[in-house]
């Protein structure tokens, strides 16, 4: 079975110029089939602040109403995925600039909850592992932007790590394929104050324990979740590290790797 990349990168690599700049020339480096996907919260909440719009979020999730719907569609779908796409193509790597609403790839319904409303904030449903393989077939690297549709006609907020996880157990089915949460820390740290404390390999029991003494808390919980949820559903690694030590991420050199049981 070939080899395929998902990678996903946040908000503060984005904001990043130097890193980001790192990150793209390690990305077109790479010959094997990939698909990035992109955050980019932090631009959005400022672009929020620019216009009035108070930006809510709970739990790291934003809540997104019809305004800020407007502001994030532009943000993601527009300055931050097309500034992607130009650079890599500056970099003599093909890229397409896409939402999960352009050629039907990714479905989502709106999310429910007891007691909190999400507002336009979706949960993946489907997605299109034909219309991702037309693209790869062209020699195209699909940049992904966070948002989706319902299949109605409502485009909605989606969050870029499950957008990724989602990309990458569908297309497990026909690929070996390899999931990198790409972001500015050395990896999964044992000690948040020290970059060389790095837990290189965390099985799910490992992470139960690292939960249970608190080593592991707060917005690297759903982040690590997302990930062992990807390798029970298929996806053979997850790599989690600094985005711009790309090369050496997928060696094993810098990160952490996820492991199966």
């Amino acid at each position: 079975m070939n080899e395929m990349l998902i990678i996903k990168i946040g908000g503060q690599v984005i904001d990043d110029g130097v890193t980001l700049e790192r990150f793209l020339k390690e990305l077109s480096k790479v010959e094997s089939p990939c698909i990035l996907v992109h955050g980019g919260g932090k631009l959005a909440t400022r672009m929020s602040e620019r216009l009035g719009i108070e930006a809510k979020l709970i739990d790291g999730r934003r809540i997104t109403d019809a305004a800020t719907l407007e502001v994030v569609t532009m943000v993601y779908g527009g300055l931050v995925n097309r500034q992607l796409v130009a650079s890599l193509q500056a970099l003599g790597k093909p890229a397409m600039g896409l939402t999960g609403a352009d050629g039907d790839l990714i479905r989502s319904k709106k999310r429910e909850h007891a007691t909190i409303d999400y507002g336009f904030v979706g949960d993946v449903t489907q997605v299109n592992t034909s219309g991702f393989e037309a693209i790869l077939r062209q020699g195209q690297i699909p940049v992904i932007a966070p948002l989706s549709h319902d299949g109605q006609g409502q485009i909605l907020n989606t969050n870029a790590d499950t957008m990724a996880q989602s990309i990458a157990v569908a297309m497990s089915k026909l690929y070996s394929t390899t999931l990198v949460f790409g972001f500015e820390k050395a990896g999964v740290l044992r000690d948040l104050s020290d970059e060389g404390s790095v837990i290189l390999q965390i099985n799910k029991a490992e992470y139960n324990d690292l939960k249970t003494t608190g080593v592991v808390h707060t917005g690297m919980i759903p982040k690590l979740d997302n990930a062992f949820e990807a390798i029970s559903q298929g996806v053979q690694r997850v790599i989690i590290g600094k985005a711009d030590e790309l090369s050496d991420l997928l060696n094993g050199k810098s990160g952490t790797t996820l492991k199966h049981e």
